[in-house]
């Protein structure tokens, strides 16, 4: 019901406009024409993906002039884990999330593949779509290594780039270690115990829906995902870029020397303490405070006080 009301009142608002094109210039219509046609298509929810089908948030029709922000998920993560951001940002102006392949609502990958460079052609599918020509970034975990690596792909696109829970360069003897286990038949027993050093001090709800997305994953799909994001080095890609960049960490990932915040240590960074990986859900409050601060720094990158 819902949809068919979006649907009628989106072709509603190209009617009335198409009734007043006689009198304004052509490239204006154009434009206005181009953006119903993506809230349309966004407001359905699943678009084609590069591999299969990919699931957008993006119920917001604002028409603020400021560059809307994507949110890029983590690891078994999906949309929902952008819940209180989305609803924060789209007071002032668009901003969307999506699932990438294999979780949440989307599809899995048909070809099997979810490295870093895949998961980037998800994020361009999704840009595309809502024919954004500029961008503002903000990933968590591997959502900031995709956005890092989007970010180096297409920096003409991205005015700003926000990260939080970021990994930086993996030990590669240490990455072996890691996969070996997790191929052997001890791998529910690590992923256990990785998911609840990463869940520590973690409220119950931000407990529940991390591990409802561990849950849905299968271990093959786990496994490249895994290689995936250690086989990425983001250090080239977040030094080559020039814009504003931001890192948010936790308590947790102190002393963490494969912590991006840690390793790229010319980059501006910002501690939220006591809450888990998942800062964004445990205190969305302070989160979305360093969010605005991080908005408002590229919006206005001229302002000595935006700086502090």
């Amino acid at each position: 019901m819902l949809k068919s009301f979006y649907t009628i009142l989106a072709a509603g608002s190209l009617i009335l406009a198409s009734c007043n094109d006689e009198n304004r210039p052509a490239d204006a219509i154009s434009k206005e024409k181009n953006m119903d046609s993506n809230t349309v298509a966004a407001k359905k929810g699943r678009i084609e993906g590069p591999v299969g089908a990919l699931y957008i948030d993006n119920n917001n029709t604002s028409m603020s002039e400021s560059t809307p922000v994507l949110f890029l998920h983590s690891f078994a993560g999906s949309s929902d884990h952008w819940k209180y951001q989305l609803a924060h940002v789209r007071t002032k102006r668009q901003a969307a999330a999506f699932d990438f392949r294999g979780h949440g609502r989307s599809d899995s990958a048909s070809n099997a593949d979810y490295n870093v460079e895949a998961l980037v052609k998800d994020v361009e599918a999704v840009i595309n779509e809502l024919g954004w020509d500029k961008v503002i970034l903000v990933g968590h975990s591997m959502g900031a290594s995709t956005a890092i690596a989007y970010t180096k792909a297409h920096p003409e696109k991205v005015i700003g780039l926000m990260m939080t829970g970021a990994p930086g360069k993996s030990d590669p003897e240490q990455a072996k270690q890691i996969v070996a286990s997790l191929e052997s038949d001890k791998y529910q027993v690590v992923m256990d115990d990785y998911m609840k050093k990463l869940l520590t001090n973690a409220k119950r709800p931000t407990d529940e829906i991390v591990m409802q997305g561990v849950q849905s994953l299968s271990k093959p799909v786990t496994l490249e995902i895994v290689k995936g994001q250690f086989a990425y080095d983001p250090l080239p890609g977040i030094a080559a870029y020039r814009g504003p960049k931001l890192i948010v960490y936790t308590s947790g990932e102190k002393g963490q020397p494969n912590a991006l915040y840690a390793q790229a240590k010319d980059v501006p960074s910002k501690l939220i303490p006591d809450c888990s990986h998942w800062i964004q859900l445990d205190k969305p409050e302070e989160f979305n405070a360093v969010l605005d601060q991080f908005l408002a720094s590229v919006d206005k990158p001229n302002d000595a006080s935006l700086r502090k």
